[in-house]
């Protein structure tokens, strides 16, 4: 599992509600080379959409260093989910599970691990009035990762960007 896939891991789990302080002041992004960031898809799920989430999951990224490099509010269809949740589909819960996931429109995003790959980024829980149901999706290493992100993006979707302002908060 990735360094970014064990801290959305850790930060992610249910039934530990509060917010966790980060290691250090937030950074920009950009300086580690491109085959060194990990990526990871975040689904903010129809919970937290309806409870308007969304902005909490994206600060609680950036704050930790993450970058968001594509977001996109949709109504997952039944095709889709099934790609996605495919290790899933013999589970008892799956038809409630793909009830919850249908009921609403969700935010799929993939966030880049930015400037400092392979350091400590912990994150906030975020849960759901039941244990069962959690707001937040992250993949869980890189693998999955990479193939979840090609199930809900495009390649031309993610956005590459550098921070207006790194230069002059954390020098060159």
């Amino acid at each position: 599992m990735g360094s970014l896939g064990r801290c959305l891991a850790r930060g992610l789990l249910r039934g530990q509600p509060g917010i966790r302080r980060s290691f250090g002041p937030p950074r920009c992004y950009g300086s580690a080379p491109p085959e060194l960031r990990e990526q990871t898809l975040v689904l903010v799920k129809p919970d937290a959409v309806q409870r308007r989430l969304v902005g909490d999951v994206i600060g609680r990224f950036e704050r930790r260093g993450f970058k968001l490099v594509a977001m996109k509010l949709l109504q997952a269809d039944r095709g889709l989910l099934d790609q996605h949740y495919q290790h899933l589909q013999q589970k008892p819960f799956y038809p409630a599970l793909l009830a919850y996931m249908t009921s609403g429109p969700l935010v799929a995003m993939v966030s880049s691990s930015g400037d400092h790959p392979g350091g400590p980024h912990p994150i906030g829980e975020l849960t759901a009035p039941s244990l069962h149901r959690n707001v937040v999706h992250a993949s869980d290493s890189v693998e999955t990762a990479l193939k979840e992100i090609g199930f809900w993006f495009q390649r031309d979707e993610l956005v590459a960007w550098e921070c207006g302002d790194s230069q002059y908060t954390y020098g060159p």
